[in-house]
């Protein structure tokens, strides 16, 4: 680079290689190649990486210039050529007239073709070394960047209907329910829809589901394969309202987490026609509707999965050893989100709550156990009548949650609750819940150890969502009917 430098302000500039002359006074160098293969294979791969690096920036570098005496320097790239007929690098300067290769022999090129066809050969050279220098680069910034340019791509699109903050009113509603005042219609079925890995964790929304049925309301956990594709899941989502309908007659109201929201999500989005009569509203919580930076940055080339094969490790563990799909990750990538979205969105006048939190990090939250399944100990004592020990089985969920919420907060300056960031969480046209409390994704579905029994439990706060979507269903239905009117 110094060389170019110097060239380009009239300077005489120094070649990259060592004068000819020198070389074949004393012939030294190129015996010394041509006696030890080795070296003369070195010197070749050196030479051609020069050259390449210089073919990278010949177009700015390498410009003509000329002195007061009237001689042109003209700056090109030539190869030279040892004994042995292998390519050793390039000349940054040289004379138009000739040139003088390594091993004394004098290669004459004329004004004419011969000179074209070395500025040709030099041209393409340079363009191809251009265009692997840039793929290199378009790599490294596509690395370094990330799902930057994807978070809240939904919030950004044109034409999306904005959203309602409900956080006011939901916060009145949860306190009520803490204080025993509960609003939930017994005309209604309560469907909840579980996400990723629910099948490998039978405490999943279990508690919430008992809170429910001692109120004397009637609720289901969907029994779907999480690990599938969304598609499929639609599918068996759409046949499970069916069925809930035709047998109580009664409108099924949705509530899905995670993964499971979206499978909701496609499920009324597809089959609409089908289910318009049947569902009264949707609740999404923490769900990637928008998209999920993890599951992009993990399937996304040349990001994690590349570098350390998490991409490898997670298709082992979806495919392999849980007999899931590996497409139910690739559909919450922003490419497959994008793609879903713009084809099928959600019918307008279906009421739909979105509710999304921000996970904590302080060094508290590190000891957080989740109470995730339940282990039965055998039978000790004789007696017939005695009930097996169930043990609770924990894992730091909390503790990985809040890692991966500060890796999102670190890399890409984005809250979220572990998993999805909080505008990826938040739907076009829904009345948006964003409460104060840190909760992590794991949180409203298994319980943590340590709860604080003086906030609400996710129980209650499931119980909030659909009672502010009733209500959001019931002002839809008076504007629709003051419409008609």
């Amino acid at each position: 680079m110094r060389e170019a430098i110097n060239g380009e302000r009239g300077e005489p500039s120094a070649p990259l290689v060592v004068p000819n002359d020198g070389l074949r006074n004393n012939g030294l160098i190129p015996q010394l190649f041509t006696s030890v293969p080795s070296l003369n294979e070195a010197a070749s791969y050196l030479a051609q990486t020069t050259s390449l690096f210089t073919g990278c920036f010949s177009d700015y570098s390498v410009e003509p210039s000329y002195r007061d005496s009237g001689n042109a320097i003209v700056h090109a790239q030539e190869l030279i050529t040892f004994s042995s007929g292998e390519t050793m690098g390039s000349v940054v300067t040289t004379n138009a007239a000739a040139t003088a290769p390594l091993n004394g022999e004098i290669a004459s090129t004329s004004a004419g073709e011969s000179s074209q066809d070395a500025i040709g050969h030099v041209n393409h050279t340079g363009q191809s070394g251009i265009s692997i220098f840039k793929s290199l680069i378009d790599r490294a910034r596509r690395t370094v960047r990330g799902s930057a340019d994807d978070i809240g791509w939904l919030q950004r699109a044109s034409g999306m209907p904005p959203v309602e903050d409900g956080t006011g009113r939901f916060m009145e509603i949860l306190d009520n329910v803490r204080h025993g005042l509960h609003k939930l219609p017994n005309s209604m079925v309560y469907l909840l829809v579980p996400g990723l890995f629910s099948n490998h964790g039978p405490l999943y929304f279990v508690n919430t589901k008992n809170s429910f049925s001692k109120m004397g309301l009637a609720c289901h956990i969907a029994k779907i394969h999480s690990e599938a594709s969304v598609e499929k899941n639609a599918r068996e989502i759409k046949e499970y309202i069916e069925e809930i309908y035709w047998g109580s007659r009664k409108r099924v109201l949705l509530l899905g987490h995670s993964k499971g929201g979206v499978d909701a999500a496609a499920a009324l989005s597809l089959y609409w026609s089908d289910l318009k009569d049947k569902v009264a509203g949707l609740a999404l919580a923490q769900s990637p509707y928008g998209g999920s930076p993890i599951a992009s940055d993990i399937l996304r080339e040349g990001q994690l999965g590349d570098y350390v094969n998490i991409r490898k490790l997670m298709e082992i563990l979806i495919c392999k050893v849980i007999k899931g799909d590996m497409q139910a990750l690739e559909d919450l990538t922003y490419e497959k989100r994008r793609q879903f979205l713009t084809k099928h969105q959600l019918p307008k006048e279906l009421p739909v709550v979105s509710f999304h939190t921000e996970a904590g990090i302080s060094p508290a939250v590190l000891a957080t156990l989740s109470h995730v399944a339940h282990a039965e100990l055998p039978v000790v004592t004789p007696l017939s009548a005695a009930q097996p020990a169930k043990l609770p089985v924990v894992i730091p969920l909390g503790a990985a949650m809040a890692a991966c919420a500060q890796l999102l907060q670190t890399r890409y300056g984005e809250k979220s609750d572990g998993l999805v960031t909080c505008r990826d969480a938040e739907v076009p046209g829904s009345i948006v819940v964003r409460p104060k409390r840190k909760l992590d994704h794991a949180w409203m579905v298994y319980s943590s150890l340590n709860d604080d029994l003086s906030d609400a439990d996710a129980s209650q706060v499931c119980e909030a969502l659909l009672t502010l979507l009733v209500e959001a269903g019931q002002k839809r239905r008076h504007e629709l009917s003051m419409k008609d009117e």
